[in-house]
């Protein structure tokens, strides 16, 4: 059949709509028949559950919107109006609340994934890339979401992270004044955050759309790494791939629902229900915890560049602090052409392997760094100073080991096929010896 004939369909109302506008023999073609590697693991479930949590933070979101008053005087009442008076309020701003960390944990995942399984390489650099952009925008619309409920941790985590801003020479005093409308976190600040909030989850969904295009030009990655050889390395994603990925979503959505009933306000900071105040600093200001290895790379860097012999300083530590946070996420957008090793899959490259599980506990260590304050201390060492030896392995193993990794190692054989892949695995599982 070729590319520009129609699909039949039984169901008259379905035929008629689509001789006029062939959406269904799009569906048809993009997710019905369109073959897909047949040894995919329940990791590529994470693609369609960040979909579906992506779609319901909008959702919720516009609902939200509804009942939501920015200004600073009302902010807070409108909030607790929503979980106190408002028909289902409170389940709306729970589910919105926690679904903001369920998408975290479910894109976390799927990037860690994309890096363990080679997702990243020829050709599919630009889905890559587009993956990231998704990453900063959510990370934009978090940070600023943060801030509507106008409680302390609103008023003061958008206080400490605008002012990073002020770091970058020359025009970041007027980036801060552009973010907060004035001289001050207040109520020019929490307008436009509102407005941006609702704005960017559809451009989001936009970029999303590019990036289920780019995987659809270029195809799925596997396990194995390795091209598909013809159908029978293929099923049609559906109906197989379709179930699997409905079963995920439920299993995932189950987790889901319980921090929403039983532990709604577990993933957040208590300070975030008192009210704002400008007069009164919190002890301890932390952002959501999405943000912490991040965080915790921005606070590591607590010395300034100079040049040698001189007092003339080239970066201070507050620029320091923000060019290391955000090159950690640019470094992202580099990870094609550092990681250049032909072999995708780390199931192949052992020493790839073990030093990108290090990465993940590295990244991990972070999270809980960025989470203490700023004079903690671990068996008696200051976490500053391991902040700064786990910051400096992340910059490594980005700069040097993977570059070193796609020069040297030679890791183990491909198998020939993904099919006899799967029928070897098959075969091992049913041969006499394995089931002694």
């Amino acid at each position: 059949m070729g590319s520009g004939q129609r699909e039949q369909f039984d169901n008259p109302v379905i035929e008629w709509v689509d001789s006029r506008l062939p959406v269904f023999t799009l569906m048809q073609r993009e997710y019905g028949v369109f073959p897909t590697p047949r040894n995919f693991n329940y990791f590529w479930n994470f693609g369609a559950i960040a979909m579906v949590m992506l779609i319901l933070m909008i959702v919720t979101g516009i609902v939200l919107a509804m009942h939501y008053t920015a200004d600073v005087e009302k902010s807070f009442s409108a909030v607790e109006r929503i979980m106190r008076e408002v028909n289902g309020g409170w389940l709306i701003r729970y589910m919105h609340m926690n679904g903001a960390s369920f998408f975290f944990i479910a894109v976390y995942i799927h990037i860690f994934r994309g890096m363990y399984y080679g997702s990243y390489k020829k050709p599919r650099e630009l889905l890559w890339i587009l993956g990231v952009v998704i990453f900063l925008l959510m990370m934009a619309t978090a940070f600023i979401g943060y801030v509507l409920p106008w409680g302390q941790m609103s008023l003061w985590g958008a206080t400490v992270i605008t002012n990073l801003f002020s770091a970058i020479p020359l025009v970041g005093d007027s980036i801060v004044t552009l973010l907060w409308g004035g001289f001050s976190v207040d109520n020019p600040t929490l307008t436009r955050f509102f407005a941006l909030h609702y704005l960017l989850p559809f451009v989001i969904f936009a970029v999303v759309f590019l990036h289920v295009w780019a995987l659809h030009v270029t195809g799925s990655n596997n396990p194995l790494g390795i091209d598909t050889k013809g159908p029978q390395d293929t099923l049609p994603f559906h109906p197989y791939y379709t179930m699997k990925d409905t079963f995920g979503i439920l299993v995932f959505l189950i987790f889901f629902a319980i921090a929403v009933f039983y532990f709604p306000n577990a993933l957040g900071h208590p300070d975030n229900y008192i009210p704002a105040d400008p007069l009164v600093t919190p002890a301890h200001i932390v952002p959501e915890w999405y943000f912490l290895p991040f965080y915790a790379i921005l606070r590591a860097i607590t010395f300034d560049i100079s040049i040698p012999f001189t007092e003339i300083t080239i970066i201070s530590a507050k620029l320091g602090g923000v060019i290391a946070m955000f090159g950690s996420i640019g470094l992202w957008f580099i990870l094609p052409w550092l990681d250049s090793h032909p072999i995708r899959s780390a199931r192949f490259r052992p020493l790839y392997r073990t030093f990108l599980l290090i990465l993940l506990a590295d990244f991990v260590f972070l999270g809980y760094v960025g989470s203490q304050s700023a004079d903690a201390t671990l068996f008696g060492i200051p976490l500053s100073l391991l902040g700064l030896i786990a910051t400096a392995y992340y910059f490594i193993y980005f700069i040097a080991i993977l570059p070193w990794l796609s020069r040297n190692e030679k890791g183990r054989d491909l198998p020939n096929s993904i099919h006899e892949a799967v029928l070897e695995k098959e075969n091992k599982k049913m041969s006499p010896e394995a089931a002694e």
